[in-house]
């Protein structure tokens, strides 16, 4: 069954067919559209804004494309090289720092916008301690680019001139030092990739406007860890020049998580739910839950909206969106605009619960569905448990809305997954 489209995959399909863009670009390399044109179907702000891969339009991604801005009035549509890959180096042990004793306005656990995370960040002493200096906060926001142009690389090699004029850029936080300016690009969420421009047009415009040296950050909070990424142009005329210099990654000092604290939960999991009419998860990394309920704590969300802000694609979405609503923390409502997944009181008390409360109580929540608790006393006994075990033990309790071998495979990764989870919070 093919994935339901998206608004903004049917505006686009539209917006090729009415100005004959492929075959434009198949003569020219490329096809400069208007904003007004594309406010014809919908705002340009939510239709050009692809910060990751998953949030290409399908004709986008299915015709190897790309889109960026040339000016707030108009953007160029082609085979250009925008994304770069994040890897997380998980055997790095984040380093802990504190928030100081005076601070009363900023908590570790209230952290639901990028822009609290950062100043989470500053005012512990992380940012300083990632550029080695002393910085200030003193940018951000959206502004103008100014004039400038660089080269952008194809699929196949090939370079494309890009004439940037007066085009909108938005700094998440920008923080100088004495030699440096560091620029953050920030992210509530861990990601797969991001698009070089979020970093790249910032740089440019900086980087004709004062001496020092610039240095790009990407930036990711997912399970109150703080990930930062420095990066690099080799050359500042080419977009693709990019690479990475270094990653370190911090937390705010928290209480620890210990195996009794595991041990008493898993103890008190004796009596059980019945399976709830939702779809049974298939959301492999829970870490990834857990970021999707403090965006629901914040807003709101439909299916597409997950997809765009946490680097899903629309079936991914699908999954971890059911996620919440098995474990009894989210509800969903329909109107006008759309279906929406909304945090109700037991979701929103867990959100606010500090590091180890907040996971000890979704633990239990998992827990208390009898498949999670027999699948993890026996990998406690007997170690790894295959999949044939767990699809057996699915079958007996007679999980809703499950019917083939395939799916009930699929499904069972989920328990694994969720299982080793609970497993290793001892060890976060």
């Amino acid at each position: 069954m093919g994935e339901k489209k998206t608004k903004n995959d049917k505006a686009w399909e539209e917006l090729f067919q009415k100005y004959n863009i492929l075959n434009e670009i198949e003569k020219n390399g490329f096809y400069e559209i208007l904003a007004d044109q594309i406010r014809e179907y919908r705002e340009p702000r939510l239709m050009c804004k692809f910060d990751h891969k998953n949030n290409l339009p399908d004709i986008f991604e299915k015709n190897n494309l790309n889109i960026l801005p040339l000016s707030t009035k108009s953007y160029i549509i082609g085979d250009f090289k925008l994304f770069e890959d994040i890897k997380y180096d998980e055997k790095q042990k984040p380093q802990q720092m504190s928030i100081p004793a005076y601070i009363e306005s900023v908590k570790p656990t209230d952290l639901y916008s990028e822009a609290s995370a950062l100043h989470c960040a500053y005012i512990t002493g992380m940012i300083d301690d990632f550029i080695n200096e002393e910085s200030i906060f003193a940018v951000s926001g959206r502004m103008g680019s100014g004039d400038f142009h660089y080269n952008v690389l194809s699929s196949v090699g090939t370079s494309k001139q890009i004439n940037v004029s007066g085009a909108q850029i938005e700094i998440d936080g920008g923080y100088e030092s004495h030699s440096n300016f560091v620029l953050i690009e920030a992210k509530k969420q861990k990601v797969k990739n991001f698009n070089i421009r979020q970093l790249y047009y910032p740089y440019r415009v900086w980087k004709g406007r004062i001496n020092k040296t610039i240095k790009p950050v990407f930036f990711t909070i997912s399970n109150d860890v703080f990930y930062f990424f420095e990066f690099k142009f080799e050359d500042d005329n080419i977009f693709n020049s990019i690479s990475l210099v270094k990653q370190k990654s911090y937390t705010v000092n928290y209480e620890k998580i210990t195996q009794q604290d595991v041990d008493y939960v898993v103890n008190r999991a004796t009596t059980f739910v019945s399976e709830p009419k939702v779809p049974f998860p298939q959301a492999d990394d829970f870490t990834k839950v857990i970021d999707l309920l403090s965006y629901l704590y914040e807003r709101d969300m439909t299916k597409d909206d997950i997809a765009e802000q946490l680097d899903f694609d629309k079936r991914q979405s699908d999954y971890y969106y059911n996620s919440c609503l098995y474990l009894g923390l989210a509800n969903k409502y329909t109107n006008e605009e759309g279906t929406f997944a909304t945090l109700n009181d037991k979701g929103r008390e867990i959100v606010r619960l500090p590091f180890r409360q907040k996971r000890l109580a979704l633990a239990e929540l998992i827990l208390q569905h009898e498949i999670f608790k027999e699948i993890y006393d026996k990998t406690v006994t007997e170690g790894e448990v295959s999949t044939d075990y767990i699809v057996s033990r699915m079958k007996h309790h007679k999980l809703y809305n499950i019917n083939s071998e395939s799916t009930f495979k699929r499904r069972a990764s989920t328990i694994r997954g969720w299982v080793k989870w609970i497993m290793e919070l001892p060890n976060d």
